[in-house]
């Protein structure tokens, strides 16, 4: 029979394409992450984060972007990371790794792992960005403004999330603290072939495992993909072969 007597023969693959793309792109976007805030309440069945923790801005894209209709704004003119929507913290607080053995010493970190940082070192406000979309209005807004920090105050989220009223926020807030961290913001030790120590990367953007280099560098990004809901703790590969993609020994 002719599939033009039979126009359901012919839309089969359209329909299954058109699947196909919507799973491939709700896979490689923020949405049903950890970091989507906005549809936080939503996934864990609560009415206590977007709107009374942190302020709703209608998209979880702007706790870190720039909202598209700023397009051009300058966010490090008015003290922002520069080319993100959060501010920057007070870079001198940081205590960074360091050893003996370590070439690359960092003092201060780069804007894209301060980005990370704007929220995991608990010293400012999940919705403290630089601009607000224009859809927002301020004069509805009665959120807390609460921090990713564990302590007792009604500052940070560790007032209700310690593991008594909900599940403990600590391992969330990192500090300013980072000794016992792995290095970050400091040149890849591979780039040159030069130590035997470390993997050459696949490309200049890191490896084809999925582990990115940013200018060159170790990033918080680069073992960790905010934007994936599919892999434990946002890591870009499996735990059990994360360290050896750089790491020869």
């Amino acid at each position: 029979m002719s599939p033009l007597k039979q126009p359901w023969l012919w839309t089969l693959p359209l329909i299954a394409a058109a699947f196909a793309w919507a799973g491939s792109v709700k896979a490689g976007t923020l949405l049903g992450t950890k970091h989507d805030f906005t549809g936080l309440n939503q996934r864990v069945g609560v009415v206590a984060m977007a709107g009374v923790a942190f302020s709703d801005y209608g998209s979880p894209c702007v706790y870190c972007h720039i909202p598209p209709e700023k397009e051009g704004a300058d966010s490090a003119a008015v003290g922002g990371i520069p080319g993100w929507n959060r501010f920057i913290p007070a870079t001198t607080q940081y205590d960074l790794y360091d050893s003996r053995t370590l070439d690359n010493k960092v003092r201060t970190p780069s804007p894209i792992s301060l980005l990370c940082l704007s929220c995991h070192d608990g010293t400012m406000a999940v919705d403290m960005t630089v601009f607000k979309p224009d859809t927002f209005r301020h004069s509805e807004d009665a959120a807390l403004h609460l921090r990713i920090n564990g302590g007792d105050s009604l500052m940070n989220c560790g007032k209700c999330h310690s593991n008594k009223a909900a599940h403990s926020i600590e391992i969330k807030h990192l500090g300013t603290d980072l000794q016992n961290d792995h290095p970050f913001s400091m040149s890849y030790a591979g780039l040159t072939r030069h130590d035997l120590d470390f993997r050459p990367p696949d490309s200049t953007y890191g490896f084809d495992n999925g582990v990115k280099l940013y200018e060159g560098k170790v990033e918080c990004a680069s073992c960790h993909n905010v934007h994936n809901p599919d892999v434990n703790i946002l890591l870009r590969t499996s735990a059990d072969r994360l360290c050896e993609t750089c790491h020869i020994k």
